[in-house]
């Protein structure tokens, strides 16, 4: 009678060759990269961007003003600094807000989804760049009570995440 040979990965009784090749093939995936990558501030395509006018065409009063505040700390954050008289200039157009109805209870509407849609024009030394129909990309959601100023309250801070979340995207198309 033969004796059937084990496959190369069991390693004796219990599960150490399993852990061994789970080890193996966590390494492997791990050094073969995940699409992270640090850069320098020295890499970036510009180091510092003058924002200019934000046109805001929808009908929620105040967006301009939550975006030129989110667009400024997310540049700062990924180390570009934001000043008048930069070579690289940043206009946009707000050209959408719509709050959608998510769910209702007892035929009342108790949970919002918050969607922005903006267009972005990057003027570089050297040539123009067009972003139309950038938008929010992550579901911001706001629920709502029966107190309409704690409605409103929540309703501020959801525009405002929507608006972080949409200079994140921007910035991220445009320093990646």
């Amino acid at each position: 009678m033969t004796a059937l040979k084990k496959p190369f990965y069991d390693i004796g009784r219990g599960n150490a060759g399993r852990l061994i090749l789970w080890c193996l093939l966590a390494s492997a995936y791990l050094l073969s990269g995940c699409g992270y990558s640090v850069h320098r501030q020295s890499e970036l395509p510009f180091s510092e961007i003058q924002i200019g006018a934000i046109v805001n065409k929808s009908l929620e009063p105040k967006l301009q003003d939550k975006l030129y505040k989110a667009l400024t700390e997310e540049f700062m954050q990924n180390g570009i600094m934001v000043r008048a008289g930069a070579d690289t200039k940043l206009t946009a157009v707000i050209k959408d807000f719509d709050m959608k109805i998510l769910s209702e209870k007892d035929d009342i509407t108790v949970q919002y989804r918050i969607f922005i849609r903006a267009d972005f024009s990057i003027v570089y030394k050297n040539g123009k760049t067009e972003l139309k129909n950038m938008d929010t990309p992550f579901i911001v959601s706001l629920t709502a009570s029966n107190a309409l100023n704690k409605l409103l309250a929540t309703k501020e801070l959801a525009e405002d995440q929507a608006m972080r979340d949409l200079a994140m995207r921007l910035v991220g198309t445009l320093i990646y």
